[in-house]
């Protein structure tokens, strides 16, 4: 995985993943670090490829972030 597709409603990737950003909501509020959530959650080896891991974990935090301050009023509308 890498980083998010973005755009200012929910996407198809969004529908898919949706399990991975409550993943990653979780270890969030676990303080998990970056590089725990980059190779339990998005099967990336951080030691192997810190700049990929980082970005990848950031890009779904935001998006995540997003989905639950902003994006949750699309999950529902008709």
């Amino acid at each position: 995985m890498e980083e998010v597709p973005w755009s200012d409603a929910i996407t198809v990737y969004d529908k898919e993943n949706i399990t991975i950003y409550l993943q990653i909501l979780d270890f969030c509020a676990d303080e998990a670090s970056i590089e725990e959530m980059a190779e339990r959650i998005l099967g990336i080896d951080p030691v192997l490829e810190p700049v990929r891991a980082r970005n990848a974990v950031r890009s779904h935090i935001d998006r995540a972030n997003w989905i639950v301050t902003t994006g949750s009023k699309h999950l529902f509308a008709g």
